[in-house]
């Protein structure tokens, strides 16, 4: 038996994934890493805990027992996109701590860039909405505030990278690359003529001497240091985390959609070689590169999901644990006509609004802890179906079914909320874990364990199939509720950033 060892270095904690060559999973560890907020709006990490909590589950997974290390064909990466990390070449310290996606600190450069005319010609290059979410303004930001920043890396001293970079880097001490789909997400990147655009780097004053290679998601992204785990371990497959689970979902066909519940929730929808240019203000990205050719994607972003519950848990106390939600939620058979809008960080897709706030109405005497936490779990089907009817009406088709992944898609009372909202089967997989799953079929892929994407996508078996089951009547007015809800979370601060 082969192993595949798959990294997933996320938003809130780092994790390591054990598959074998049938894809089934043998081991998973996890570890949780420290948020950082400077101030409203604002969201950091510490690059240094952010590797050392990689490092330990690469490290707990690989010497589980469960497979000797020879039998371990290749590592592959999948990461937190656009969270922007500068570091030293010659020490690899940090020049500050990384800005994470979520971080709203660029959100009056993104209007300069809009006053500038500029907004257009980015996303007709990039695919990409001008918006403080995307890489390219937080590196902007890192080299107009820290001191000398600019002038060392025009000098070749300082390097910058995504999260996958940052990792593969330490990993393999000193290889500077990145992969498609997190070049994608820089809103640096040329999409279609694939390669960092010189206008945009002006725009922006970005040295390229600072930038990453480019590589197709299954390659050579180097070897771990032998001293890591005493094997030097090709790393074979990369991509940025959403496009890693579309891959993991076996999305390979045009106009296959998956959705992941993570910290946020993802709608990716498979367009093929072509890129599909939004009317509905998602977002044209790429879906994969191999064997010379590019795939593409829409996506559509919303900032806020699984986040939400962990702010019931951590912040408001109403619930111990994330699972606990569905169970709470449960105890009443529906929100009582209260909206929670998460919009903690802004509206993402296809609002785009980054004056938003989050905003809880509807609420009465007789509102409950369980109506609260119910209101919440809603709150991310209702996020999805805004960006499903957008994403249909781009592609023009009509999406059959959505296939669902990531920690919250275990929530039977939220998926089947979910098929009842968008009036579509949802299905979810036997393996939930399709990140990391991604990543390990890509590198798969590359190393040889599996023939090509359809040996993969024999392989996509079905845990659970929800169905629609609620009427239209109470299907509009439910929605209708939730889009007067978002209108009045939206602009709340304006002026303000």
């Amino acid at each position: 038996m082969r192993y595949i060892l798959a990294l997933d270095q996320g938003t809130t904690s780092s994790r390591a994934a054990l598959f074998d060559s049938t894809g089934a999973l043998h081991a998973l560890r996890s570890r949780e890493f420290t948020q950082i907020y400077p101030q409203p709006g604002w969201v950091e990490h510490d690059p240094m805990e952010m590797l050392e909590s990689q490092l330990a589950v690469l490290r707990e997974t690989a010497k589980s027992g469960i497979a000797p290390l020879d039998s371990i064909a290749a590592i592959g990466i999948t990461n937190q996109r656009e969270t922007t990390i500068v570091w030293e070449k010659d020490t690899g310290k940090p020049v500050c701590n990384a800005i994470v996606w979520q971080c709203r600190r660029t959100a009056s450069e993104c209007e300069r860039l809009r006053e500038r005319g500029l907004e257009e010609p980015i996303r007709r290059k990039t695919g990409l909405i001008v918006d403080a979410y995307f890489s390219g303004t937080k590196l902007k930001w890192i080299l107009d505030r820290v001191p000398g920043a600019r002038e060392r890396a025009r000098r070749g001293e300082l390097l910058f990278g995504t999260v996958d970079s940052w990792i593969i880097w330490n990993l393999t001490g000193g290889l500077h690359v990145t992969d498609y789909t997190n070049a994608s997400r820089t809103m640096l990147y040329n999409i279609h003529e694939l390669r960092w655009d010189d206008e945009i780097l002006e725009w922006l004053d970005i040295p390229e001497e600072m930038l990453p290679e480019v590589r197709e998601n299954a390659g050579d992204f180097g070897a771990l240091r032998p001293e890591i785990l005493g094997r030097a371990i090709p790393i074979r497959g990369v991509a940025g985390d959403q496009q890693a689970a579309l891959f993991g979902q076996a999305c390979y066909e045009p106009g296959m959609v998956k959705s992941t519940y993570g910290t946020g929730c993802f709608v990716l929808m498979n367009t093929g070689a072509r890129g599909v240019h939004s009317q509905n203000r998602l977002l044209t990205t790429i879906a994969w590169g191999l064997n010379g050719r590019v795939e593409y994607a829409l996506e559509g972003s919303v900032f806020i999901a699984g986040a939400a519950i962990q702010w019931l848990r951590d912040e408001l106390g109403l619930i111990r644990s994330s699972a606990e939600s569905e169970e709470v939620a449960a105890r009443v058979p529906d929100s009582g006509g209260v909206y929670l809008v998460p919009a903690f960080s802004g509206l993402g897709a296809p609002w785009w609004d980054m004056y938003a706030r989050g905003t809880l109405v509807g609420l009465t005497r007789g509102t409950s802890r369980a109506h609260i936490v119910r209101a919440a779990l809603e709150s991310i089907a209702y996020e999805t179906r805004d960006v499903v009817t957008a994403m249909a009406r781009d592609a023009d088709v009509e999406i059959q079914v959505l296939r669902a992944d990531g920690g919250a898609s275990a929530n039977n009372l939220m998926m089947q909320f979910q098929a009842d909202i968008l009036d579509i089967p949802v299905e979810r997989p036997a393996c939930v874990e399709t990140t990391a799953l991604g990543a390990a079929y890509l590198a798969g892929l590359s190393a040889g364990v599996w023939p090509d994407q359809q040996s993969i996508s024999e392989k996509w078996s079905m845990d659970r199939f929800f169905q629609p089951a609620m009427d239209a009547e109470h299907r509009s007015r439910l929605y209708g509720g939730w889009l007067r809800a978002v209108e009045r979370s939206r602009g709340w601060i304006q002026g303000e950033e």
